[in-house]
Protein backbone atom coordinates (compact mmCIF):
# COMPACT_ATOMS: atom_id res chain seq x y z
CA UNK A 1 0.00 0.00 0.00
CA UNK A 2 2.69 2.54 0.92
CA UNK A 3 2.27 5.96 2.45
CA UNK A 4 -0.57 8.26 1.46
CA UNK A 5 1.17 11.59 1.01
CA UNK A 6 -0.45 14.82 2.15
CA UNK A 7 2.41 17.02 0.90
CA UNK A 8 4.53 16.90 -2.29
CA UNK A 9 7.83 17.41 -0.47
CA UNK A 10 9.71 16.36 2.63
CA UNK A 11 10.67 18.28 5.74
CA UNK A 12 14.26 18.04 6.93
CA UNK A 13 15.47 18.37 10.52
CA UNK A 14 19.10 19.41 11.01
CA UNK A 15 20.58 19.48 14.51
CA UNK A 16 23.04 22.39 14.54
CA UNK A 17 25.66 23.67 16.98
CA UNK A 18 25.08 27.40 16.44
CA UNK A 19 21.61 28.59 15.45
CA UNK A 20 22.79 32.07 14.40
CA UNK A 21 25.52 30.69 12.12
CA UNK A 22 23.03 28.26 10.60
CA UNK A 23 20.44 31.00 10.07
CA UNK A 24 23.05 33.12 8.30
CA UNK A 25 23.74 30.20 5.97
CA UNK A 26 20.23 28.92 5.26
CA UNK A 27 18.25 32.17 5.55
CA UNK A 28 20.71 34.87 4.53
CA UNK A 29 22.96 33.08 2.02
CA UNK A 30 20.63 30.48 0.48
CA UNK A 31 17.58 32.71 0.87
CA UNK A 32 15.22 30.31 2.63
CA UNK A 33 12.15 32.01 4.07
CA UNK A 34 12.15 32.18 7.87
CA UNK A 35 8.79 31.03 9.25
CA UNK A 36 9.10 30.87 13.03
CA UNK A 37 11.10 29.90 16.06
CA UNK A 38 9.53 27.43 18.47
CA UNK A 39 10.48 26.30 21.95
CA UNK A 40 9.94 22.55 21.77
CA UNK A 41 10.51 22.00 25.49
CA UNK A 42 13.28 20.11 27.30
CA UNK A 43 15.92 22.58 26.05
CA UNK A 44 15.06 22.08 22.37
CA UNK A 45 14.65 25.14 20.11
CA UNK A 46 13.58 24.95 16.45
CA UNK A 47 13.85 27.52 13.67
CA UNK A 48 11.60 26.67 10.72
CA UNK A 49 12.46 27.84 7.22
CA UNK A 50 10.88 27.11 3.85
CA UNK A 51 12.77 25.86 0.80
CA UNK A 52 10.00 25.77 -1.77
CA UNK A 53 7.38 23.52 -0.18
CA UNK A 54 9.96 21.72 1.98
CA UNK A 55 10.40 22.84 5.55
CA UNK A 56 13.93 22.95 6.91
CA UNK A 57 13.98 22.66 10.69
CA UNK A 58 17.15 23.88 12.39
CA UNK A 59 17.28 22.38 15.87
CA UNK A 60 19.47 23.38 18.82
CA UNK A 61 19.59 22.05 22.35
CA UNK A 62 20.49 23.74 25.62
CA UNK A 63 23.22 21.10 25.88
CA UNK A 64 24.87 20.59 22.47
CA UNK A 65 25.15 16.86 21.68
CA UNK A 66 28.70 15.51 22.05
CA UNK A 67 28.68 13.53 18.82
CA UNK A 68 28.49 15.03 15.35
CA UNK A 69 28.43 13.71 11.80
CA UNK A 70 31.82 12.51 10.61
CA UNK A 71 33.42 14.85 8.12
CA UNK A 72 34.53 13.76 4.67
CA UNK A 73 31.55 14.59 2.52
CA UNK A 74 29.70 11.97 0.52
CA UNK A 75 32.25 9.20 0.95
CA UNK A 76 33.15 10.05 4.57
CA UNK A 77 30.62 7.69 6.14
CA UNK A 78 27.37 5.88 5.50
CA UNK A 79 23.96 7.36 6.19
CA UNK A 80 22.51 10.71 5.23
CA UNK A 81 25.41 12.67 3.76
CA UNK A 82 23.84 15.41 1.63
CA UNK A 83 20.56 16.73 0.32
CA UNK A 84 19.72 18.35 -2.99
CA UNK A 85 18.06 21.63 -3.94
CA UNK A 86 17.08 22.21 -7.58
CA UNK A 87 17.97 25.78 -8.57
CA UNK A 88 17.99 28.08 -11.59
CA UNK A 89 21.04 30.15 -10.55
CA UNK A 90 23.77 27.68 -9.57
CA UNK A 91 26.79 29.87 -10.39
CA UNK A 92 25.38 32.89 -8.51
CA UNK A 93 24.59 30.89 -5.37
CA UNK A 94 28.05 29.31 -5.32
CA UNK A 95 29.68 32.73 -5.76
CA UNK A 96 27.59 34.15 -2.92
CA UNK A 97 28.41 31.22 -0.64
CA UNK A 98 32.12 31.59 -1.35
CA UNK A 99 31.99 35.36 -0.77
CA UNK A 100 30.34 34.68 2.60
CA UNK A 101 33.23 32.36 3.54
CA UNK A 102 31.53 28.98 3.14
CA UNK A 103 33.40 25.95 1.83
CA UNK A 104 32.60 24.74 -1.69
CA UNK A 105 33.99 21.18 -1.87
CA UNK A 106 32.60 20.71 -5.40
CA UNK A 107 32.73 23.66 -7.74
CA UNK A 108 29.93 23.70 -10.35
CA UNK A 109 30.38 20.83 -12.79
CA UNK A 110 28.32 19.20 -15.49
CA UNK A 111 27.50 15.62 -14.48
CA UNK A 112 25.50 14.79 -17.61
CA UNK A 113 24.24 16.71 -20.59
CA UNK A 114 22.46 19.81 -19.34
CA UNK A 115 22.73 18.95 -15.63
CA UNK A 116 25.22 20.74 -13.38
CA UNK A 117 25.84 20.38 -9.65
CA UNK A 118 27.89 21.94 -6.89
CA UNK A 119 28.28 21.10 -3.20
CA UNK A 120 28.50 23.67 -0.44
CA UNK A 121 29.06 23.10 3.25
CA UNK A 122 26.90 24.53 6.01
CA UNK A 123 28.52 25.74 9.28
CA UNK A 124 28.31 22.22 10.75
CA UNK A 125 29.99 20.57 7.76
CA UNK A 126 26.78 19.18 6.24
CA UNK A 127 26.81 19.14 2.45
CA UNK A 128 24.08 20.78 0.40
CA UNK A 129 23.97 19.86 -3.28
CA UNK A 130 22.75 22.51 -5.70
CA UNK A 131 21.47 21.06 -8.96
CA UNK A 132 20.63 23.00 -12.11
CA UNK A 133 18.98 21.48 -15.17
CA UNK A 134 18.95 23.11 -18.58
CA UNK A 135 15.52 23.16 -20.17
CA UNK A 136 14.66 19.68 -21.41
CA UNK A 137 17.51 17.95 -19.50
CA UNK A 138 16.71 14.90 -17.40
Amino acid sequence: MGVELTKDSVDLGIVVKDKEASLRFYRDTLGFEFVAESDMGNGMLMQRLMCGTSMIKLVTFAQTPELSNPSGGINGATGYRYWTISVANLEAIVAEAKAAGYQVPWEPREIRAGVSVAMIEDPDGNWVELLQRAEGAV
